[in-house]
């Protein structure tokens, strides 16, 4: 047997162990890829006017001060703080639906507020429901067409995404999502679907602010650094002629906070947004 064969052989059975310790490898993404994805990104950031809703802390995030004629939210992931939902019903009139069924209930009453103790997901059952059959169930033949979508569900919005249908995301005028495992773009086979995702989001949306949760710090790969977790605000772009301005981004914004206020603060690394 050559020798290369024994090698491969050799590769093969270390891998086959590997998987057998529940370890499974992956080839990490080379610098060039990762530099046009991020300029990608980048190209589709807009500054317009921001207002703070929500808290001081986790649970508050940064959005574009153009709220009158939105009528309804949809708020997956409730947790222990509706805060974001209180503020917009407060100053907006704003109803929110809220689903989650990892709570009995939201952490407050609010008239405006309509719970199901349901996950969001890419297919319906007991448990779970999609955004699309959501909307449907909640909205009926309501032909409301610039909806607010606040999302945080611990890694489920990307499956959320990709089932989600381009004409029902853009029934939503803004959207504010918390993205979960970033780290992951560094991985052979997960950049490309990820890749994939935000080009369908970027094509009717604009990224108009960018925040890192500090709950995990900075992730590293060939010199490019991505916050495992992090927030992005959308504004549909048909939204974007009376409030883009020419003033570069910068970040934090002013009116940023971190997310867990016992840990250090982090920013955006600048290959993001600069």
């Amino acid at each position: 047997m050559k020798i290369k064969q024994v090698i491969k052989r050799l590769k093969a059975s270390h891998y086959k162990a590997q998987l057998g310790r529940g370890v499974i490898r992956q080839q990490s993404v080379g610098k060039r890829r990762l530099h046009t994805f991020a300029s990608e990104f980048r190209a589709n950031l807009v500054n317009v006017p921001l207002v703070r809703i929500g808290g001081i802390g986790d649970g508050g995030y940064l959005l574009p001060n153009d709220f009158e004629g939105i009528r309804h939210c949809f708020s997956p992931g409730v947790s222990t703080t509706a805060d974001f939902e209180e503020h917009v019903a407060r100053d907006f009139g704003i109803k929110s639906f809220m689903a989650d069924a990892s709570v009995e209930r939201p952490p407050m009453d609010n008239p405006l507020f309509e719970f199901d103790s349901k996950f969001l997901g890419a297919h319906r059952d007991e448990t779970f429901t999609t955004l699309g059959l959501w909307v449907a169930d909640k909205l009926g033949e309501d032909g409301d067409h610039d909806l607010l979508l606040q999302m945080d569900i611990e890694g489920g919005e990307f499956e959320v995404l990709i089932e989600s249908d381009k004409n029902l995301l853009r029934r939503f005028r803004m959207m504010v999502i918390e993205f979960h495992r970033m780290e992951s773009i560094f991985e052979q086979n997960s950049l490309p679907l990820i890749h994939a995702l935000f080009k369908k989001l970027h094509q009717d949306f604009a990224i108009v602010h960018l925040h890192a949760n500090n709950c995990c710090g900075i992730a590293e790969s060939h010199d490019v650094g991505i916050p495992p977790v992090f927030e992005v605000t959308y504004l549909r772009r048909d939204r974007l002629a009376n409030l883009t301005n020419d003033t570069p981004i910068c970040l934090p914004h002013p009116l940023d906070r971190p997310n867990v206020s016992t840990n250090p603060d982090i920013v955006m690394p600048e290959l993001w947004w600069r």
